[in-house]
């Protein structure tokens, strides 16, 4: 495809879009739900980081706010984007379920399929089902059910299986903040009273994704969501979206009708959780995150940490330590930082911990030295 005549974007431009766009410039008047759905869901594997990641994209944001949409069944944490979980509203639980079922399916044969090799895969959806729908169950319940009809096969393959092949919803307490313990699962039908939604389109997602990430490449949608062949959803598209070209030569698209901002623009420090899709939604994540910085964010065993953003970009790590009555923001730069960020990071720490250290009685934020 000939770029010729594109405009070109450089990496401060897109970090100055992408800000924009994840609610991280001025935080948002939108209400946690409207938020969660612009944001096409946040990911979720443990239940505090979206807590954080809408506290620090909201303003007045509490914890209530969230946890009411989940006990109301308004947002459900689900395995949707990349086969992990993610906290989505209920309309896109089920609109994206059956588009990312072709994906889920293949992640789990590659992952289990020699431990379930044998096994009638749509009987066992069938009966994962049945399971599922009669009352909630962990994985552990849900695969010690299934061995008493498969004996001989790993109980955590069967049930991981079924998760991947059955719409299942982990149910409260999971996802309220502060709670721990194992998630129980059930359908989607069930929870929400009606079934996944096969009548939505690629070409949507095309266009929501590009208004919480873009300008963003093919590879990047797909890097987000874990499909391919996205091209043609793209092409479809046509004069909806405006095309662009990063440094690299790479083909960026965007919704025809946005502005991009100053790329010069000023931006707040921001404190964003362990597992912010900002830094896993993108095939380049130069535009938010240095390559030389990855290995100290992303851990070997799937961890993605809480990172600081310093000039829109990760410049750091933090981590909240709780001793007694006492709670530290302890912030780890990567670089050094001058005395007006410095300051800045510590204001914006001290309302970070009083959003989620409420109950502690002092509070410190301490900086460690450059490591």
């Amino acid at each position: 495809m000939s770029t010729t005549g594109t405009p070109v974007l450089g990496t401060r431009a897109l970090n100055r879009a992408l800000l924009h766009r994840q609610l991280l410039v001025r935080r948002s008047t939108l209400s946690a739900e409207q938020a969660v759905a612009h944001l096409v869901g946040m990911q979720a594997q443990a239940p505090n980081p979206p807590y954080l990641g809408l506290w620090t994209r909201l303003d007045g944001f509490g914890v209530e706010d969230l946890a009411t949409l989940v006990t109301e069944r308004k947002v459900v944490r689900v395995a949707l984007m990349r086969s992990t979980i993610h906290l989505v509203t209920a309309r896109d639980c089920r609109a994206l379920r059956p588009l990312l079922a072709e994906m889920l399916a293949r992640t789990v044969r590659g992952q289990f399929g020699k431990q379930v090799e044998g096994v009638d895969l749509d009987e066992l959806a069938k009966i994962g089902t049945e399971l599922t729908d009669s009352r909630p169950l962990t994985f552990a319940e849900l695969g010690a059910e299934l061995t008493g009809r498969w004996p001989g096969h790993d109980a955590n393959a069967l049930a991981q299986t079924v998760r991947n092949l059955v719409p299942l919803v982990q149910v409260p307490p999971r996802g309220l903040w502060g709670h721990s313990g194992q998630a129980a699962h059930t359908t989607v039908d069930t929870w929400l009273g009606r079934a996944p939604d096969p009548e939505a389109t690629a070409d949507e997602y095309v266009r929501r994704y590009l208004a919480a990430f873009g300008p963003a490449s093919v590879k990047d949608m797909q890097k987000w969501s874990g499909l391919t062949r996205l091209q043609e959803a793209f092409t479809r598209l046509g004069g909806r979206l405006r095309r662009y070209r990063d440094e690299r030569g790479t083909v960026l698209y965007d919704l025809a009708e946005t502005e991009l901002p100053d790329p010069d623009e000023d931006v707040p420090v921001r404190y964003l959780p362990e597992f912010d899709n900002i830094l896993l939604s993108h095939a380049d994540r130069e535009r938010i995150m240095s390559e030389r910085h990855r290995a100290r964010v992303f851990t070997n065993n799937g961890i993605i940490r809480a990172t600081v953003l310093v000039d829109g970009f990760v410049h750091g790590r933090w981590r909240l330590d709780r001793a007694k009555d006492r709670a530290t923001l302890v912030v780890e730069p990567f670089a050094s930082l001058d005395r007006r960020v410095t300051a800045e990071l510590a204001e914006e720490g001290a309302r970070l911990l009083a959003f989620a250290a409420a109950d502690a009685r002092s509070h410190d934020v301490r900086f460690e030295p450059v490591g």
